[in-house]
């Protein structure tokens, strides 16, 4: 406010004056500066202060110093006022310097004056005055000169404050003590030579310096507990070393420094200051790290690298001191990994800076091969390349390639040409799995010194393996890395090694005999993360290094199929964004248009990319640009993926902003000399109108939710876009300065009317939408870009209309009204809102609208809180809580004009007597709804902390309905099982209020106790309200079960424990403390009965509470709770514990789970991972099965936390882990605990039992972890001998986890060895056979160790010959002298991953044994055998998945021979495998054994299908022969041979599988595709009974009740044979097929509007085929269309039936004549709603949407309707038949809409979806009988009861179109015209 004062002073004092006006415009600019709270506002009002100042200065050099002064100390006073921001200090500044030229002594005594007047002597600086201290120190010449001057007071000043803000109870901000420590900083930074006598001279200690320095050591050694304040001021400490005059002095000081930590430090000597080790506190470790980070931050290099004789090696500081520290720091702070691997790159670069001072200290190397500190920097970077701690990666980077040039500069320096470092960084690197993202660091480091050729050379899979980190997202960015280190490496190599300048064209052939496949392969890939990852991340950056590869990879992309398109689409998006533009012409523009319609979302977005997005935005687009995006945006706005419509509104806001930016080039080009506007301008207002029309007749409730939430993003992307709303808060997309200038261009031309009245109708029939997103999207657009108030007979007829629906017990309702009352609030002024008639007792608060609204909205909650109390039934039906509480909160808690109103401090006493009645009155409401559904069992129930049990809710729920209802219905209803209405009505009341109520707590606490309010504001909570609302939500947590009620309250909760935890009032705090207490000390007591043992909401009222800490501070409430938890969690189970019981510890350790889940508390709970490991391992050896069942899930919720989320499907699949290796570097005591339950496993007491419960856990965890690298010395290797013990275990799930928990522990470099070992382990006879389950335990382990992880090629074949060699000595394993199957089965799993290392003779023998095995089997043989085995079926599979493996990999006529006779075994067991394979196989396909196996499959398709005993055999067999055919080109005349005779036969069983057999969805898919398959390759014209009988089962399947699986069965057959059908109805002679295609294609219609995408997207395969050119081959190049290009084409193609009698009523079959009448009689009776509302069956599709659609297809029928012809004939009958009912439902909408008292239901109306769809079919059926009058003419004259003709008929519909239109029922005819206006691509550019 002083700011304010003085420019009223300044410009009264100059009003006089010949400058008044010069000077009152450069105050109007500083006035707007600091009246604007968004930074683009107040930097634009400073610029041009700064022209005025200019200007001004000239003029006010002619003046005295008295006139000059009231300016300069005007501006000044806005400077101090913008010291919070530097970038406006620092213009102020220029301002104040132009204005003081000749003046500058003035300046200097106004600046001295102002800066003495921030604090007297003796007093604490304020915040805001540490703030302008710091300002003038760093930025203001002057302002170092006033403090130069007045250093003492200075430091005087700062002690005081200083030691006020560490002493003060309550702790004041940490802001406070940070500003602090920044102002010393700031201090000795900048006045280093005036504060260095102080220190370090006898003569100018000083004492207010000793107390500052005094003052820094207890903050640094955490009296502040705020992190950043501590680790500055260890910077701060670091600078005042900086000040000593000799480096040995600063070096003793900080040698002293770091001492000061150990134990009897006593005093510290710093300079000539000496002062006391701050014992008050107990050092946590963080000090160190403190003291490090400031020294290596910015103290000085010769201090650095100074020699002291005290230092152990005679180093320096740098090396003897710092480097330990920084290795302690990393293994102890598991916090605050981020600091200490910064201090550790920090480290890294201050020692290459001063290597030449170092080496002239030691003469020697210090990175020696063999030296210490190279083993330590070498370990310390590996074990923690895998941290998962955000942003340590990057310094773990940095300090690779530091490490490196370090060692690099020695060997030169030294001239040592031995460099072993680095081949040894690169063979560990390639020794790691490929899926450790630590190994990619290192690499990219060891690039330029090795040589890319050196890399590729050594790690030839190292191009597969890019490819697989590209596909997955953690791992993209490392391998992208690599990818450009070694392209960079070859283009400087080869260039290198030219003789002279080579040419671009030649570097791209060189880059392309390495990296041309890789990145054709990743484009072309049908992964979308993968294609993205190598699009975004190495395509542009390929085309900016190499433009000539453009050319290299286009000629790869030049097919038609779906991945070229997809390819070729990112090529050009890459290459437009690399050069700028980008031409589009002939086959480029057919192809684009192409990928405008593909099937596939990628492909369609990044087409439309290259439409929209151009590098220059004032870049308009061409008529061609324009015509393609107004072609694809009417068909993608239903699209249903997320993703798409957001990336879709980017790309068309990108258009606009071209349009909109070259128009007004061009209008500033033209505006001067008055001439007329270009086409440009015209192209943009046409195009926005049409956007805009297309969007707001897409809002209709008919629509479905994705239509309505694309064109709401549409909507939003126009009205940001082309109107000029400033948002105050947003840095860009800001309207253009002259954009009122376009505006008024449209304007004049009728266009542009954004807020008309159609628009607002549009827009609030959303507000009434059933999904939250639409709601609050229309709200948000509603409020932000609309006129400010609603016209009054709107507002009205919406605030009734919420009122209603705030009493719905529908929760989607009472929400929708929720969002009506904060929109209402938000667009009403006070004359708006006398004329609601709220409550009488808000009238005297009408003078605040929002006051007075909230009063209303209490008095609403009030009054139904009432009525639950007489009789809650009626209540939960009629006037439920809810609804009226979420209005509460939206309207308090969103509405920024409320914020403002209550920071009023006339208003203040109001809003906290509201907000008391308000806390009071929830307190009541979750008071009686919790204790409504807990039944009462005593005198003690209402104080038990337990939940409830669901049989006790359901007792009180039964018991309230009973009160409600009468005896009768009781009686008829009490046979019932399920929950009746009533229950869920009461259940529904009660869950969701009390959620609401814990958001609506929750979000006033975080709202009015937040740091940012104005200092000196009332409190609207008081404490007592406060403890109010703490109760409440201890209530709804402890007697609460419904999990989201609890998700609700502990979302409040959190919020609530937040402020009040960083709130500085001491009471406030102290609310969560005593409620943790109170929680544990409930937790240790007695429980009562529960059947679930998770405590309902119990646990989320620690993790609340804990989570509500500052992240910054040491958490003591979280560390109070996990160690009080543990302790109780230990303690030892009573010996009378009762199971019926919540136990305490199973509580508590349910409780650490809760924490261990929550995902604020990761890495502040790591430090108490290794106790809690041990409990649950304990946990799972307790006799009480609860406690087993809580120690498992804390295991997993541990296992999860430290191993993080498993990001890919497979169960424990181990892609994206930690290495073993790093995982005990980061936990080595949890490594410990684990090896101990594993030692105690694998060498079992004898006499004791075998079983371990928590051995399988230990197991897991390991099995989930990658591989290690390090040496048979390393923690990981003493893991592997109790896992090879666990080889004889003999429960055969430990043996199968031991064998995969042995991959992370051995290095794939000794795999080898153990395999060979393990080998010679297994008998050799017979005869040595001591242990079944130790040969199987064996077996199993090298199964794993030879299995390939994904994407490698595992050992190659010769390391695997000496195994082989072993395991061909003991071929008896494989024969029946073997008597157990699954050694068998297990020995042959091992053979099949060596294939290649066997010698011929003995794989010959492998064949012989499985022939005779199986060879010997019969039908008879197997069930009830004498001598059936377990395990006998595994070993049968084991071995039909070896012969059809073998057969694959060798291609071979005689294996492919054996796998097909293996179909024809009896023994189902085999068939079954062989099947199987077939379809689960991956990899490469063999083609010739695929061959033989699908002839096979259809040579015993005849018999298999008369057979059908087995259901799930046929199933299978039909999925194999369907996937062997599932290339239409791999059905060959051989494969209609084999059905020659047959095939009809088979189709018609299938046939009757499908109609007849009441089989299962699975089984009827498979069949109705197999019978397409035949279909589609063979059938008759004697055959039509087949195919009208398939047609019928398509037509059964296809209607929306019926099952996903039969209506995607239904689109695959379609796909299948039905295009097939279609065209020999069309091309040849078969009038018998027309009605099967016609049929067809209306089949094709219902499923291209079916909810689920896969049935779309097969249905749109149909339509595909049908589009292509039929002289070309099915299938051959097509390119698969996307579902509403295909429903247009169907419908065009409908048009060539024209002929057909058919073809008109199947059309009329998709527009449904809805009952309007009654549809308006419902609305008009207005039915209390009930809680249930019955589910459509396809929600996806739109009735008024397609009769759209059908509108054209249906008048070019008409008009090509001739005398005579049979259509003719159908239109007559259908018009009358139909035309009567149509008019007289025109009239009756004329009637209903005419009147005026349609008003009270008139906004009901707006969101009603059946009567939107009503009118819209409607309209169409009327213009459809209106032209068809016109068209027949005198043949139509004679309709019986329709008695009007065309003219009259055409003049009753425009009236009735007029009419909805203004009750936003229909568009605007004005908007109709714009929307069919022909677009036309000619004339394109």
């Amino acid at each position: 406010m002083g700011a304010e004062r003085e420019a009223r002073a300044c410009a009264a004092f100059y009003e006089d004056l010949g400058v008044a006006d010069a000077v009152r415009g450069c105050l109007r600019c500083l006035r707007h500066f600091a009246g604007s709270t968004a930074k683009r506002c107040k930097d634009k009002h400073l610029e041009e202060a700064l022209l005025l100042s200019h200007a001004l200065s000239g003029v006010l050099q002619s003046l005295s110093e008295a006139e000059a002064q009231p300016l300069l100390r005007c501006v000044l006073a806005f400077q101090m006022e913008a010291t919070g921001s530097s970038s406006s200090f620092q213009k102020l500044e220029q301002i104040v310097a132009l204005l003081a030229v000749g003046k500058e002594a003035l300046l200097a005594r106004e600046v001295g004056m102002l800066l003495a007047g921030l604090a007297p002597e003796g007093e604490v600086l304020s915040p805001r005055d540490l703030q302008s201290v710091c300002m003038f120190l760093e930025e203001s010449s002057l302002g170092r000169q006033h403090w130069r001057q007045n250093l003492f007071p200075l430091l005087q000043r700062l002690a005081t404050t200083l030691h006020w803000v560490l002493q003060s109870q309550p702790a004041p901000s940490s802001r406070w003590s940070y500003l602090a420590v920044k102002a010393c900083l700031q201090l000795f930074q900048t006045l280093p030579g005036d504060v260095a006598p102080m220190v370090w001279s006898t003569v100018g200690k000083s004492d207010a310096l000793q107390n500052l320095l005094e003052l820094l050591l207890e903050v640094a050694w955490g009296k502040a507990p705020n992190k950043d304040t501590r680790l500055l001021a260890g910077t701060a400490l670091s600078m005042l070393v900086n000040t000593a005059p000799q480096p040995k002095l600063g070096a003793s000081a900080m040698l002293a420094l770091f001492k000061l930590p150990d134990p009897g430090a006593g005093k510290l000597k710093f300079g000539e200051l000496v002062v006391e080790a701050p014992t008050s506190l107990e050092p946590d470790g963080l000090e160190k790290l403190v003291l490090t980070r400031g020294l290596l931050t910015c103290c000085k290099m010769d201090i650095l690298s100074c020699q002291l004789k005290s230092f152990t090696h005679q180093a320096c500081l740098l090396l003897d001191i710092v480097f330990p520290t920084v290795c302690a720091l990393t293994k102890e702070q598991k916090d605050c990994h981020y600091y200490c691997f910064q201090a550790c790159a920090l480290w890294l670069q201050r020692l290459q800076e001063s290597l030449p001072a170092i080496w002239r200290l030691t003469r020697t190397r210090i990175l020696a091969q063999d030296t210490k500190l190279l083993r330590q920097l070498n370990q310390l970077l590996w074990d923690n390349a895998e941290t998962p701690v955000e942003g340590v990666s990057e310094f773990i980077h940095s300090s690779f390639q530091l490490l490196l040039k370090i060692y690099q500069l020695e060997c030169q320096h030294f001239q040592d040409e031995e460099r072993p470092l680095y081949q040894e960084m690169l063979q560990r690197v390639i020794s790691m799995p490929w899926q450790i993202k630590g190994r990619y660091i290192p690499l990219c480091a060891i690039v330029p010194y090795v040589g890319s050729q050196q890399v590729l050379d050594a790690y030839p899979d190292l191009p597969q393996h890019l490819l697989s980190c590209l596909s997955t997202n953690h791992l993209c960015p490392a391998a992208a890395e690599v990818y450009k280190a070694l392209v960079r490496q070859q283009c400087t190599e080869w260039q290198d090694g030219q003789p002279g300048p080579g040419t671009e064209a030649a570097l791209a052939e060189w880059w392309a005999l390495r990296w041309l496949p890789l990145l054709s392969q990743a484009l072309h890939s049908p992964l979308p993360i993968l294609q993205s990852n190598a699009s975004n991340h190495l395509l542009i950056w390929t085309l900016r290094q190499l433009p000539a590869a453009e050319a290299l990879l286009a000629a790869q992309f030049n097919g038609r199929d779906t991945a070229s398109l997809r390819a070729w689409v990112s090529l050009l998006k890459a290459q437009q964004s690399v050069a700028g533009t980008l031409s589009l012409q002939g086959k480029a523009l057919e192809r684009l248009s192409c990928c405008l319609g593909a099937r596939e979302e990628g492909i369609r977005l990044a087409a439309l990319g290259l439409l929209c997005c151009n590098p220059s935005t004032n870049q308009p687009l061409s008529s061609t640009e324009l015509w393609l995006l107004k072609e694809f945006l009417p068909l993608n706005l239903n699209c249903d993926s997320s993703s798409f419509r957001q990336l879709l509104q980017a790309a068309v806001k990108k258009a606009l902003v071209r349009l909109r930016d070259s128009s007004l080039a061009q209008l500033r080009r033209k505006v001067p000399q008055g001439a007329e506007a270009s086409k440009g301008e015209e192209q943009l207002t046409q195009a926005v109108e049409w956007l805009l029309q297309l969007s707001i007749t897409s809002l209709s409730p008919g629509s479905n939710y994705q239509r309505k939430k694309t064109a709401l993003l549409l909507v939003a992307a126009v009205l940001e876009t082309c109107t000029d709303t400033w948002s105050p808060e947003r840095r860009k997309g800001q309207p253009p300065r002259n954009m009122a200038m376009l505006l008024s261009y449209a304007r004049q031309r009728g266009c542009w009317d954004f807020f008309s009245q159609p628009n607002l109708l549009a827009l609030l029939s959303c507000l009434q939408d059933s999904t939250n997103e639409i709601r609050d999207l229309a709200s948000e657009l509603l409020v932000r870009y609309f006129p400010p108030t609603f016209p009054e007979p709107i507002a009205l007829a919406l605030f009734q209309l919420a009122q209603e629906a705030l009493g719905s017990p529908r929760v989607q309702e009472a929400e929708a009204g929720a969002v009506l009352m904060k929109t209402i609030l938000q667009k009403t002024d006070s004359s708006t809102m006398k004329s609601l008639a709220l409550e009488a007792e808000a009238a005297p608060m009408l003078s605040n609208r929002s006051l007075c609204f909230a009063q209303h909205l209490l008095q609403v909650l009030q009054a139904q809180y009432a009525a639950a109390c007489q009789d809650l039934l009626q209540a939960a039906a009629t006037a439920p809580m809810h609804g009226a509480i979420a209005a509460l909160r939206r309207c308090l808690l969103q509405v920024p004009e409320v914020a403002i109103s209550m920071q009023a401090a006339e208003l203040a006493q109001s809003w906290q007597e509201l907000l008391t009645h308000l806390v009071t009155t929830a307190r009541d409401i979750t008071s009686f709804l919790l204790g409504a559904l807990q039944s009462q069992q005593g005198p003690g129930a209402d104080e038990q902390a337990a939940a409830p049990s669901f049989a006790d809710m359901g007792n009180a729920i039964g018991s309230l309905i009973m009160l409600g209802k009468c005896q009768g219905q009781e009686e008829e209803e009490e046979e019932s099982v399920l929950l009746s209405e009533e229950h869920s009505l009461i259940l529904t009341c009660c869950w969701v209020s009390v959620k609401e109520i814990g958001l609506l707590l929750g979000g006033l606490a975080e709202l009015l106790l937040a740091p940012t309010l104005p200092a000196g504001s009332r409190s609207l909570l008081p404490l007592p309200t406060l403890q109010t609302a703490a109760r409440v939500f201890q209530e709804i947590l402890l007697r609460c079960r419904h999990w989201g009620a609890v998700e609700g309250c502990s979302m409040g909760f959190t919020k609530f424990c937040t402020a009040l935890l960083n709130h500085p009032d001491v009471e406030l705090q102290a609310i969560p403390q005593t409620m943790l207490e109170q929680g544990l000390e409930a937790l240790s007591g007695p429980r009562s009965s529960s059947i679930t043992r998770r405590a309902a909401g119990f646990p989320m009222l620690f993790l609340c509470i804990v989570s509500g800490e500052a992240p910054v501070q040491a958490r003591p409430l979280l560390t109070r709770c996990v160690q009080t938890l543990l302790a109780l969690a230990t303690t030892a189970l009573p010996q009378d514990w009762d199971q019926t019981l919540d136990l305490p510890q199973v509580c508590a350790i349910h409780v650490l789970q809760t924490l261990v889940r929550g995902a604020g508390l990761g890495a502040t709970l790591l430090r108490h991972t290794t106790p809690m490991v041990a409990l649950a391992l304990r946990g799972l050896s307790s006799p009480c099965w609860a406690m087993r069942n809580a120690a498992i899930q804390l295991f997993s919720a541990l296992t999860s936390r430290l191993l993080g989320q498993q990001r890919s499907r497979g169960q424990g699949c181990p892609v994206e882990t930690l290495s073993l290796q790093a995982f005990l570097g980061q936990n080595p005591e949890l490594g410990t605990v684990l090896l101990d339950e594993l030692g105690a496993a694998a060498g079992p007491v004898p006499g004791r039992s075998c079983l371990r419960p928590a051995l399988h856990a230990v197991l897991t965890l390991l099995a989930q972890m990658q591989p290690s690298t390090d040496s048979p010395s390393s923690p990981s290797a003493r893991f592997l001998g109790p896992l090879l013990g666990l080889a004889g275990s003999p429960i055969y799930a430990v043996r199968a986890m031991a064998a995969k928990a042995l991959v992370p522990v051995v290095p794939p470099p000794q795999r080898q060895e153990l395999l060979l070992q393990l080998a010679q382990q297994l008998p050799d006879t017979p005869g040595q056979v001591h242990s079944h389950n130790a040969i199987h335990g064996r077996l199993l382990q090298m199964r794993v160790l030879l299995s390939p992880a994904p994407s490698t090629t595992g050992l190659s074949t010769e390391a695997l010959r000496p195994v082989a060699l072993q395991l061909e000595a003991r071929g008896w394993l494989l024969t029946p002298a073997q008597r157990c199957p699954l050694v068998r089965a297990a020995f042959l799993q091992v053979l099949t991953l060596l294939p290649a290392s066997l010698s011929p003779s003995f794989t010959q023998s492998i064949r012989n044994t499985i022939s005779n095995d199986l060879g010997s089997l019969s039908p008879g043989k197997k069930p009830g055998c004498a001598e059936l085995q377990v395990g006998l079926a595994v070993l049968h599979q084991t071995m039909a998945h070896f012969v059809c493996s073998e057969a694959a990999r060798l291609a071979d006529c005689e294996q492919i021979s054996a796998a097909c006779w293996l179909l024809q075994q009896p023994n189902p067991d085999v068939q079954l495998a062989v099947l199987s394979w077939v379809i689960t196989r991956e990899g490469e396909t063999c083609k010739e054994l695929e061959k033989a196996l699908g002839l096979t499959l259809l040579r015993s398709l005849q018999s298999v299908l008369r057979e059908r005993k087995d259901k799930e055999f046929l199933r299978l067999y039909l999925e194999a022969l369907l996937h062997l055919y599932r290339d239409p080109t791999l059905w060959s005349q051989e494969a209609s041979h084999k059905l020659q005779g047959s095939s009809a036969v088979c189709l018609e069983m299938l046939l009757h599988v499908v109609e007849a057999e009441h089989a299962g969805p699975d089984l009827l898919f498979q069949a109705l595709c197999a019978a397409s398959l035949l279909l589609a390759h063979w059938f008759g014209d004697e055959d039509g009974t087949l195919v009208e009988r398939w047609c019928t089962a398509l037509e059964e399947c296809s209607r929306s009740a019926s099952s996903e699986v039969l209506r995607l069965a239904a689109a695959c057959s379609l796909q299948r044979a039905g295009a097939n059908v279609v065209r020999r109805s069309l091309h040849a002679a078969c009038p018998s097929l027309v009605h099967v295609a016609l049929r067809l294609i209306n089949v094709g219609i219902h499923l291209l509007q079916d909810e689920e995408r896969d049935v779309r997207h097969e249905a749109s395969g149909f339509a595909s085929l049908l589009q292509q050119d039929p002289g070309e081959p099915l299938q051959n190049g097509c390119v698969f269309v996307q579902d509403n290009v295909g429903l247009l084409g169907l419908l065009q193609l409908l048009g060539e039936f024209r002929e057909h009698p058919e073809t008109f009523d199947l059309l009329l079959q998709h527009l449904p004549v809805l009952d309007l009448r009654g549809i308006m009689e419902e609305l008009e009776a207005n039915k209390p709603a009930s809680l249930y509302k019955e589910d459509e069956h396809n929600v996806f599709a739109e009735p008024a949407v397609l009769a759209q659609q059908l509108l054209p297809v249906l008048l070019q029928l008409v008009e090509k309707a001739s005398t005579g012809s049979l259509l003719r004939a159908s239109i007559l009958r259908w018009l009358v038949a139909a035309g009567p009912g149509i008019l007289c439902d025109l009239q009756y909408c004329k009637l209903c809409w005419s009147q005026e008292a349609t008003a009270h239901w008139g906004m009901k109306v707006l969101g009603c979806a059946k009567l939107h769809a009503a009118v819209a079919v409607l309209l169409v059926r009327a213009q459809l009988a209106a032209r068809a009058l016109q068209v027949l003419g005198e043949g139509a004259t004679a309709v019986p009861g329709l008695g009007c003709g065309t003219q009259e008929l055409e003049q009753e519909l425009t009236l009735v179109q007029g009419l909805l239109a203004q009750h936003g029922l229909g568009p605007v005819p004005s908007q109709v015209k714009v929307l069919r206006e022909p677009a036309s691509p000619s004339g394109a550019a």
